[in-house]
């Protein structure tokens, strides 16, 4: 009988909740409102840093003067306060789309990057996710934001 009750406790799986890609943000240093409400999951190869990043559709909004575009699938790699070699998500800057190829947490500022030149902003501002098609400034009732736990 004791070798069953080794057997049976050896069996047991341990179950636990599947992470989030606003999850795996905030584990890599990052707050979940650098990503829009829509992630529908992710790839991820932890010793490389390489990530996939699926949203339910292509997403485009604007935040202040600033529009933003989030292909329905992003691409880069991650680590603790760095997102580097990013695809995938572009900023409107006067006439011309830009890619944000880098994003790095300093402690206080989110500095993203789009190669030729930088913006800092403060890293309070992103505490929670913006909606596709209206960011912030949505209807009311129109649906929850994410928001950091």
């Amino acid at each position: 009988m004791d070798g069953d009750w080794v057997s049976n406790a050896l069996k047991v799986v341990v179950f636990r909740e599947a992470l989030t890609a606003y999850d795996i943000l905030q584990q890599y240093g990052f707050p979940v409102g650098i990503l829009p409400i829509g992630a529908t999951g992710y790839q991820l190869n932890r010793a490389t840093g390489e990530f996939s990043l699926y949203l339910s559709q292509k997403c485009k909004f604007k935040i202040d003067s600033y529009e933003l575009e989030y292909k329905s699938t992003l691409q880069g790699v991650i680590s603790k306060g760095r997102i580097r070699k990013l695809k995938g998500v572009s900023v409107k800057i006067f006439l011309l789309w830009l890619s944000i190829v880098e994003v790095v947490n300093d402690g206080d500022d989110l500095q993203f990057s789009v190669g030729i030149a930088s913006a800092n902003f403060p890293l309070d501002s992103f505490y929670e996710s913006p909606r596709c098609g209206c960011g912030f400034d949505c209807d009311n009732g129109a649906g929850s934001l994410v928001s950091a736990s």
